[in-house]
């Protein structure tokens, strides 16, 4: 399990008992890698002392880098454990981990790509705004007009278990730059690699929690949505459409 943080000191203790509650409960084995990305506050103490109580590994960015950065590096250290599922999720309390069990059965299923989406019948966005939740929706439109894919309606999400071996290959076929936004477009610079490899996506219905968050957002939307539209003009280009990868289970 990747965690990037920064300063999330007041959402981490919540966000472990969480976790430690629903692997245990599911009879699932599991590790977390914490990349603290420069955080200014008690993160990595936080990280630290629960560390003597569930399996935790800790990487720490000297400065603030960017989710980019703290999801590659956490990526990379766990594609390099033996875990053959990992999965990534914010440390703010917005997504619940009550999910993984229900992700991870659909691996179990044939699954290479589970997604905890918004936009699946049960799913909802609870204490973000409504103009928030229009340029979600917006993106979400946006992204399966010019890039569909199967099982995919939340490009954006944050939340997803993957097939390890499956990120394996995909970070050899891209050079090891699987992750090269530097910015929360990343999320969806990662998906539309791996659409290439013909994967198999499914979803799970999410409840996102943003009134449960205690740090304030790192977002910044105007930014954001300029390098998400740049992306995509990146991807849509002759020379992505033509680069092929491939992947067998």
């Amino acid at each position: 399990m990747v965690l990037p943080a920064f300063n999330e000191e007041k959402n981490l203790p919540g966000l472990f008992v969480r976790i430690q509650a629903a692997m245990t409960g599911a009879g699932l084995e599991y590790g977390i890698v914490l990349v603290d990305d420069g955080s200014t506050d008690g993160t990595r103490l936080v990280a630290e002392d629960w560390a003597a109580r569930i399996p935790i590994r800790i990487y720490r960015h000297a400065r603030n880098q960017g989710l980019g950065a703290a999801l590659r590096d956490g990526l990379n250290a766990a594609c390099d454990g033996p875990w053959s599922i990992v999965v990534t999720m914010d440390a703010d309390e917005t997504h619940g981990p009550e999910l993984i069990p229900a992700m991870v059965r659909l691996m179990a299923q044939g699954k290479d790509v589970v997604i905890a989406s918004r936009y699946e019948p049960g799913a909802r966005v609870e204490g973000l705004s409504a103009f928030r939740r229009l340029l979600s929706a917006l993106a979400s439109l946006l992204f399966r007009t010019l890039f569909p894919t199967a099982g995919v309606r939340d490009y954006t999400c944050g939340f997803r278990a993957y097939r390890a071996e499956a990120l394996q290959t995909a970070m050899k076929a891209c050079g090891g730059d699987l992750v090269t936004e530097q910015g929360f477009q990343c999320m969806a610079g990662i998906l539309l690699k791996l659409r290439r490899l013909g994967l198999a996506f499914a979803e799970v219905p999410m409840v996102l929690r943003y009134d449960l968050k205690q740090s304030a957002s790192k977002i910044k939307i105007v930014k954001t949505a300029g390098a998400t539209l740049g992306m995509m003009a990146r991807h849509l280009a002759p020379r992505h459409r033509a680069a092929g990868l491939s992947y067998e289970r």
